[in-house]
């Protein structure tokens, strides 16, 4: 088993016996440990693709007259605003070819650069997701 799964297998967070995700485990760190694990680089104004409260679904959501978008920099991006480091280098590429993969860690990262009603939104969203199982 790989080392990082054999990691999240001591946090509780997989099971080995059922090569699955805890769905509860990762609920509970996402939505209180997300800011403190992976917290936000920002880096200044770039071009990229929305993230947070300027993408799906919470742009729906929200009314955000979209200055100061946060972005995942990325040189295909068609909006400008806050750039916002991705969890890896490889996000917008894969947000760009997965609809749900992007509204996952758009809620993500809402959760770590977001302020109170946004976190809470978006809280909301990922266990309504997550409990559903409408996340793979």
């Amino acid at each position: 088993m790989h080392r990082g799964l054999e990691r999240a297998a001591k946090g509780g967070l997989y099971q080995p016996q059922q090569k699955g995700l805890v769905p509860g485990a990762l609920l509970e760190l996402l939505l209180h440990g997300a800011r403190f694990v992976y917290p936000a680089m920002r880096s200044g104004e770039a071009r990229g693709l929305p993230t947070a409260w300027a993408a799906p679904p919470l742009s729906a959501a929200l009314a955000f007259a979209g200055e100061n978008a946060p972005v995942w920099p990325d040189p295909h991006g068609e909006v400008r605003g806050m750039a916002i480091e991705p969890l890896h280098p490889a996000v917008p590429d894969a947000a760009r070819r997965d609809r749900r993969l992007w509204e996952m860690l758009a809620l993500f990262d809402a959760i770590r650069v977001g302020g109170p009603r946004e976190r809470g939104l978006a809280s909301e969203m990922l266990e309504q997701r997550i409990g559903a199982g409408n996340w793979g």
